[in-house]
């Protein structure tokens, strides 16, 4: 099974520290993808983070987050980070990445996701 979207950076670090994601999609499916984060607290249903349109020009954070995290794309390529700083306890969980075709953006930037899935990273917060 060909794995289109992996993610990488997650670790545990203590309340107040920073944490930086980074999700690649793969080229065989499409050339350029538009690409999101979501996260899963241990007990909780997934919920939107951020997202990127496909030449990161355009981006959405979450309300909740939008004073700690920024999400951004490295160039014009398929690999975008998600910057967290400040992390709290409430931020522990696992990170997955989303993307799908740029025309999903208009979805994805609010909270909709697209078709393909990395299999997450975990965060953990803690002191």
């Amino acid at each position: 099974q060909v794995q289109v979207v992996e993610e990488s950076g997650g670790g545990s670090v203590q309340p107040g520290g920073s944490l930086r994601l980074f999700c690649t999609a793969s080229e065989r499916i499409y050339s350029s993808y538009a690409m999101g984060w979501f996260r899963q607290a241990p007990g909780k249903e997934r919920e939107f983070v951020a997202a990127s349109s496909w030449s990161g020009a355009t981006t959405n954070v979450a309300d909740s987050v939008k004073d700690r995290f920024t999400i951004g794309r490295l160039g014009v390529t398929n690999t975008i980070y998600l910057q967290m700083d400040n992390l709290k306890p409430d931020d522990t969980g696992v990170y997955y990445c989303n993307a799908d075709q740029p025309d999903a953006y208009d979805k994805l930037r609010f909270g909709l996701p697209g078709s393909f899935w990395g299999q997450g990273t975990q965060v953990t917060v803690s002191s």
